[in-house]
């Protein structure tokens, strides 16, 4: 059964030939017979369980000379060649004894993926087909790094919900991307080039620039599918796009053109977001805020020093010509060199008298009016606002409403302006900050800092502090599609999920901005807007613009708007480029082909849901559904899922700078505290940050991760409610599912040694464990059903976990291991009827398990299928093609009485265990009476065997006090006396006779114990029932639930008092 793969990487070679040597090894060691052992003494079993955790945690595999040479040998004679293949999993081997995920994990992606197994096409060959299809793009990860575990909870998400549409026999299309990233990708190639050749971009012509980025994309822009891939992730590769291919850029130009065209998208000359340290303009939801609490001193890109916030200084300005001053009161004292006029409230009396009057400026000599403006809040600093409207929005709007100048004393670089004087110009902002108080204290004019609460704007790409700056720029118009977005969620056509943001939603619509496009960059989508230059005009002021999908449709443009001849101008396009979420805004319709009328926009838009981080709903969401709308005439997609993001396991937002981030591939490779650490020291952090981040590291993880696997880093996040609160997630629950993982392993491997036909060729009626079993597997279809159909996973998951674990491994199989030894008294058919029952919970659990397993439950699946025999189409080969399980075709086999009166069952197993092990009587296997009502003696006939199999004892005495005459069978004698007791419920006791190897005195002080912890729940109960009106407050049903506490607490009471 081996299968061919497609081509990978050299470096993919490596770890591939590593991983097929150690896979030989362990099936080699497989083929051993298990040695003879005594049962192990518990310093033994210790001292195994700490040799496995230290073999886990290592990240060092102990080759042997042979094993290393044979990979040496390989790697030598197989580096060379660029594409080869590698073999899928052996499946006819011997089944290894424990699960190991890098056993697992190696070969089984790439036969899916030449299969063709992703691509909408194999829908074709699906004899379960049906004529519904199910699209969805990933939210496209930047070009510039690597996934974090924020991205590994987006892939198992949407994986999960891809792979089960696609069992389902829908024609799934998950389209792979990738954003160029505009803003990231060209500061990480910028530090390359200069920490490389000592250049830096300006000392490149844009092309020259352009081309070095390219040559980055290609080096590392594979890097992100390789970790897709890795993850698992079902993507259909073929329709792979990058927001910089050819084909998705025509769809940015047909955008910006249509938009133009619209009137949506214009020119204009505005206060705009400026990062200094990137100098370019950013969007307003792409500021942090910053809140200090009073003097603060930060880190700012550029500034060798911390500088200082969280101040407000009061200086004054004095009246021209008349005796007096205005104070004024600012957190920029650096921007009052850019004061053009100072506003007052008109009714504040302290300035009535004023009003109309003039200042004059210490260090331009200008004259400043006093106006007065109602926007002005008295109680703010003295009174008085200095008026700056080239660095203030409020102040912007001021200059608009007066009819004032504004002047620009801060450049895009950071730096003073000439406006400012000799002294200032050239000087940095924060710098010139400083030289503007000393300058106002020289002239006296400076009347006192001091500390004070504050917002500060942070660029969330640089951490640069942001600068307000006048700039002419190209925004898109969003107030209408706004509203038409808030009416799409109002009237249901788009649903929210979960429904709480729909709220959030309508508010930040509501009072959105117009979005500012333009970014002073060179790497990205170049706005293709050209400005026309007249060849006979002499307005060298005035902008003339035109638009085209190309620049000669640009000049055809030109010539018909200003009625010329195509010699009489000149173009020349803006050297900016488009922001990046402009074309992530396109992804949903660009990805199939749009503008062009393709197969699969017609077919797969709109997209049947969105998926993505709750984070990006109004950086992504909003903006596509605002696009899609507006360029497409529909919704780009029916439902929008959000998720919760993903935090550490103190509640922290992963940062490097904490050194709690974490590498999905750490996670699924495991990796040691000194590469955890090496990576840091990789970064770029400042010394102090790493040594911080270091040292969380080695609380954290102090022995390294071990290797978890990505089906165990997939089942967790899942297993965590994704809507609501942040997920804080701990290592230790993905090793936990990596031991799950291995009970699912020992499950089949188990199963494998006991050969059935298919559950519905038996025609004898099944025992009640068997009906038990079946129940509770139809049970958890449904729960499965319904958590898919509400996109709660985390009840998935549970679900399935709880069924395998539990009613598989727990119960199930402890009741049939009996049935199957050799020594059995049971009947042949009996066993057939055992081992086809298991058959059947085991295959319908895996196809259940396979979107969040998908490498597990194929290698599972597969063992299985050669146990069958079965052939046929490659198609029907794999289990991500089989038909997910439907409730609807188990109805057949669902027994509701049967599981409900298996609770009691697992009562009296539970207080039976309890007995023996406070009697320390755990190895034997004695005889206990059971004091219950007829109904309940009647139950625990039926299950008879379950009781004395999973309760460890040898015979099960029913005495009925009452009723006896009901039953179908004689009620035993009472329980001796002397007896140990334990309580099930109210009207159901456990007796065991505890004559002769009991330690009495501790059994006392056990029991004494206990009864303590009885009178205090017992008082709690009772003291509820005490409140005044406790009858016509109290809902009956919490009464009733209440009285039956208290009887079962007094039954327990009275049981230990018997004692």
């Amino acid at each position: 059964m081996w299968r061919s793969a497609c081509g990978l990487s050299v470096r993919a070679a490596e770890r591939a030939i590593h991983r097929q040597c150690s896979r030989r090894l362990y099936a080699h060691n497989a083929e051993k017979p298990p040695p003879q052992s005594t049962p192990r003494t518990q310093a033994e079993k210790e001292r195994r369980r700490r040799d496995k955790e230290e073999a886990i945690l290592s990240s060092q595999h102990n080759w042997s000379i042979d094993a290393l040479a044979l990979w040496q040998h390989s790697l030598a004679k197989l580096i060379p060649l660029l594409l080869f293949t590698i073999p899928c999993l052996d499946t006819t081997l011997p089944f290894p004894s424990s699960y190991s995920p890098e056993y697992v994990e190696t070969s089984w992606y790439p036969w899916w993926e030449k299969e063709g197994f992703f691509t909408p096409e194999i829908n074709d060959r699906l004899p379960h087909a049906v004529n519904r299809s199910f699209s969805m793009c990933i939210p496209p990860p930047n070009v510039t790094g690597t996934l974090h575990l924020g991205h590994a909870l987006t892939v198992a998400i949407e994986d999960a919900l891809v792979r089960r549409k696609r069992m389902q026999g829908y024609k799934v299309v998950w389209v792979p991307g990738c954003d160029h990233a505009g803003i990231a990708t060209q500061t990480v190639v910028e530090r390359r080039l200069f920490r490389e050749r000592g250049k830096r971009r300006q000392d490149l012509s844009r092309e020259e620039f352009l081309k070095e980025v390219w040559t980055w994309k290609k080096e590392k822009g594979e890097e992100i599918y390789h970790q897709l891939r890795e993850l698992g992730a079902s993507l259909d590769w073929s329709r792979a796009c990058f927001t910089m291919d050819p084909g998705f850029s025509s769809a940015v130009t047909e955008a910006f053109v249509r938009l133009c065209d619209s009137g949506l998208i214009y020119r204009s000359e505005g206060l705009v977001n400026w990062s200094c340290a990137l100098e370019s303009a950013i969007s307003d939801i792409e500021v942090d805020s910053k809140q200090l609490s009073g003097r603060t001193l930060l880190s700012v890109p550029g500034y060798q020093n911390r500088v200082e916030f969280g101040t407000m200084v009061t200086f004054s300005y004095p009246i021209d010509g008349q005796d007096g001053e205005v104070a004024v009161s600012t957190t920029r004292p650096e921007t009052m060199l850019g004061d053009v006029a100072i506003a007052v409230h008109p009714e504040d009396p302290r300035y009535q008298a004023i009003h109309g009057k003039q200042c004059r400026h210490p260090f331009a000599d200008r004259l400043l009016p006093i106006i007065t403006d109602t926007m002005v809040d008295m109680e703010l600093g003295t009174g008085a606002v200095k008026v700056t409207p080239a660095h203030d929005h409020t102040d912007f709007l001021l200059s608009q409403r007066h009819s004032l100048p504004r002047l620009t004393v801060i450049g895009g670089d950071g730096t003073m302006t000439p406006l400012c004087g000799q002294w200032l110009e050239g000087v940095k902002r924060f710098d010139a900050r400083e030289q503007v108080i000393d300058a106002l204290t020289e002239k006296m004019l400076f009347r006192g800092k001091r500390d004070h609460a504050m917002s500060l704007p942070v660029c969330s790409r640089s951490g640069d502090v942001i600068e307000p700056l006048l700039k002419k720029q190209w925004f898109v118009r969003c107030g209408e599609m706004a509203q038409r977005a808030i009416q799409a969620v109002d009237e249901g056509q788009l649903e929210i999920i979960p429904h709480f943001y729909t709220k959030t939603w309508s508010s930040w619509l509501s009072n959105i901005s117009d979005w500012c496009i333009s970014r002073q960059l060179w790497w990205g989508h170049q706005i293709p807007a050209y400005r026309v230059t007249l060849s006979d005009s002499t307005d060298t002021q005035e902008e003339l613009w035109v638009w085209g999908r190309s620049e000669e449709e640009a000049r055809e443009r030109a010539a018909g708007k200003y009625g010329v001849t195509a010699d009489a101008f000149t173009l020349t396009q803006d050297p900016d480029v488009l922001d990046t979420w402009f074309s992530s805004g396109l992804f949903p319709f660009a990805m199939l082909g749009w503008p062009q009328q393709t197969s699969d926009l017609r077919q797969f838009y709109p997209n049947t849901i969105l998926e993505t981080g709750s984070d990006l709903i109004f950086f992504w969401v909003a903006r596509m559904v605002m696009l899609g709308t507006e360029l497409t005439g529909q919704l780009p997609f029916k439902q929008v899922l959000l998720h919760s993001l993903v935090r550490d396991k103190h509640g922290r937002k992963m940062s490097k700078s904490l050194g709690n981030v974490i590498d999905p591939l750490d996670v699924i490779s495991g990796i040691s505290l000194e590469r955890l650490q090496e990576k840091v020291e990789e970064g770029n952090l400042d010394p102090r940050e790493s040594m911080v981040a270091m040292e969380a590291q080695r609380k954290d993880f102090p022995k390294g991760i071990p290797e978890c696997g990505t089906d165990a880093l997939r089942f967790a996040l899942c297993s965590y409610k994704a809507q609501g609160e942040d997920i804080s997630l701990s290592v230790s629950q993905v090793l936990s599912c990596r031991h799950f993982c291995n009970k699912m392993w020992q499950t089949v491997r188990f199963t494998l040694g006991y050969p059935a036909a298919p559950l519905n060729e038996l025609t004898s009626p099944l025992n009640s464990m068997d009906q038990w079993v079946c129940s509770r597997l139809y049970s958890t279809v449904l729960q499965c059903e319904q958590g898919f159909e509400r996109y709660e996973l985390h009840s998935v998951t549970a679900a399935l976990h709880s069924f395998w674990l539990h009613s598989l491994c727990d119960i199930y199989l402890e009741c049939i291991k009996p049935v199957l030894s050799q020594d059995s008294v049971h009947t042949g058919r009996e066993k057939q009827v055992v081992r086809a029952v298991l058959y059947h919970c085991v295959s319908v659990s895996l196809a259940l398990l396979s979107p969040f397993m998908p490498f597990l439950t194929e290698e599972l699946w597969q063992r299985l299928y050669l146990l069958r025999g079965e052939g046929g189409d490659s198609a029907g080969a794999s289990l991500c093609l089989q038909p997910y399980p439907q409730s609807s075709q188990l109805a057949h086999w669902h027994f509701p009485q049967e599981e409900a009166d298996f609770t009691l069952v697992q009562e009296v197993v539970r207080v039976a265990r309890s007995l023996r092990a406070q009697c320390g009587m755990t190895k034997e296997k004695p005889d206990m009476w059971a004091v219950c009502s007829p109904s309940q003696a009647q139950i625990l006939v039926h299950f008879g065997p379950a009781v004395r199999t999973l309760g460890r004892i040898t015979k099960l005495h029913l005495h009925c006090p009452q009723g006896a005459g009901s039953l179908s069978f004689p009620s035993a004698p009472p329980p001796p006396k002397g007896s140990a007791v334990g309580v099930v419920d109210h009207s159901c006791q456990l007796h065991l006779n505890v004559q002769g190897g009991v330690n009495v005195s501790k059994l006392s002080h056990q029991l004494s114990q206990r009864r303590e912890k009885l009178l205090s729940r017992l008082e709690q109960s009772l003291s509820r029932t005490r409140v005044p009106n406790y009858l016509q407050k109290v809902p009956e049903r919490v009464r009733i639930e209440t009285e039956n506490k208290i009887r079962e607490v007094k039954a327990k009471k009275k049981a230990i008092l018997a004692k």
